[in-house]
This record gives C-alpha cells, sequence and structure tokens, in this order.
C-alpha cells in the first residue's frame, strides 16, 4: 500500500456536483492498493498515519500527530499511484489492486483509523472525484507498506 499524506488546513471530495466528504485541519490521504497487499499493511499503515509527527508545536517544529493536534482524516482511494511509467508514455497499472482487493483493504485502513479516535471521511471508491485542500506547509509524506511492514 501506498500514502500520500499531505498536511491540510481544509480538504472535501465532490462526486458528480455534491461533496461526500469534508475535513478542516488534518491529513488529505491519498491511497493505492497493491494486488499483493494484506491485512496487515492496512493496521501498519494506519498506526503510521495516526502517529506521524508532522505537525508544528508550540516551538515550530514538527513534533505533532493529526491525533494530538485533535485533527481530521480524508482518505480517497487512488489506484494510480501504482501507475509505473518506465517504458512508454501511457501509465501501466499492473501493480495495482483489482477492485475487488482494493476496496476492502482500503475501507480496512479507514476502519483502522477511526478506531484511533480520528474523524475519517472518504471519497466514493471507484467514482470519478475533484478534490480540494489547502495545504497546509507545505509538507506531503509518501509511505509505503511491504509485506506488512513499513520500511
Amino acid at each position: 500500500m501506498r500514502v500520500v499524506a499531505q498536511r491540510v488546513t481544509s480538504a472535501s471530495v465532490t462526486v458528480a456536483g455534491e461533496v461526500v466528504g469534508s475535513i478542516g485541519r488534518g491529513l488529505m490521504l491519498l491511497v493505492g492498493v497493491a494486488d499483493a497487499d494484506t491485512q496487515d499493511d492496512a493496521r501498519s499503515l494506519a498506526a503510521k498515519v495516526a502517529n506521524l509527527r508532522i505537525f508544528p508545536d508550540d516551538s515550530g517544529k514538527m513534533n505533532l500527530s493529526v491525533l494530538d493536534v485533535g485533527g481530521q482524516v480524508l482518505a480517497v482511494s487512488q489506484f494510480t499511484l501504482y501507475g509505473e511509467v518506465a517504458r512508454g508514455r501511457r501509465p501501466s497499472f499492473t501493480s495495482a489492486a483489482p477492485p475487488d482487493l482494493a476496496e476492502p483493504l482500503f475501507e480496512s485502513l479507514v476502519g483502522e483509523l477511526r478506531a484511533t479516535g480520528l474523524v475519517v471521511e472518504t471519497g466514493e471508491f471507484g467514482a470519478r472525484m475533484a478534490v480540494e485542500l489547502v495545504k497546509q506547509g507545505p509538507v506531503t509524506i509518501l509511505i509505503e507498506a511491504e509485506g506488512g511492514r513499513i520500511p
């Protein structure tokens, strides 16, 4: 699994002209699921995201997590995170999990994040979504889980 975590002051996702998820201060997550991913990957990524210290403390140092600051999370499924462009000009998505595998693992990640007490909003799996966000910092972190561990 791959997660692009972006620190935001606000973020929302719209499907067919209707806002389906919206947050204030917190993290915008773009979540990609690979065909080899497992429940352990979802669990370890959720723990990493919830406790990732990328919010400023009183000294301005990145020392607080989204949990520490009472932030929220907006998670959006993004199979294109597994786009491979080594050959040719059109991305190949052969490493991305098919929807019947990806959706339950995405929902597992969301459930694990909610279990920490975080408010988690989502987009609509498989839909064409418009995502708006106001990045804070800007801070963007790429997190990958491979075989149930985070490198």
